[in-house]
């Protein structure tokens, strides 16, 4: 189970253009739907769990892996997903620094902006579609927050705490 758990979250750890939070979606098909090692209801929790405490976004990897295989578990998932993306962060840092003159690098660099953000756009829906049962309700929360943390300057920890009033008072 642990050598699964490492293989899972190493793989997810090369696309993760934009950090964990990116590929939350791909996180939830491979934990969730593919494996069973969790259901919707664990993976929004562990992610809001993740998201509340001090620390890298990395967490969230963390605290699955927990869940899914005790200590051995959380220490693979980790692992899993810090080292496979720092080597290959460092290759290209070395790359790109050989390659630094070359014209076609700064639009290739760029592109890679889109696709981070989509996939964090993608994280957000994927974690209000966990929520399904509960109707349009978490897609409006997403929106809500979404232009809340975009537009403001008020701390983020100002959606999460909003988010946990309307949990207890819709689901509680």
């Amino acid at each position: 189970m642990i050598l699964q758990v490492l293989l899972t979250f190493s793989i997810l750890s090369l696309v993760a253009i934009g950090g964990a939070n990116a590929v939350l979606p791909e996180m939830h098909r491979q934990l969730v739907e593919l494996r069973g090692w969790l259901d919707d209801a664990t993976f929004s929790q562990l992610y809001a769990l993740a998201q509340a405490a001090p620390g890298p976004n990395i967490l969230v990897a963390s605290v699955m892996g927990w869940r899914i295989a005790g200590a051995g578990g959380m220490a693979a998932a980790t692992f899993g997903m810090l080292v496979p993306a720092a080597v290959l962060a460092w290759g290209m840092a070395g790359l790109t620094h050989r390659l630094r003159g070359a014209p076609w690098l700064k639009p290739a660099q760029a592109g890679l902006v889109p696709v981070a953000i989509g996939l964090i756009l993608a994280a957000g829906i994927t974690m209000a579609a966990a929520a399904h049962s509960h109707g349009l309700m978490p897609l409006l929360v997403v929106a809500v927050a979404t232009v809340f943390v975009w537009r403001t300057d008020y701390s983020p920890l100002w959606v999460l705490a909003g988010g946990a009033v309307l949990g207890a008072v819709f689901l509680g």
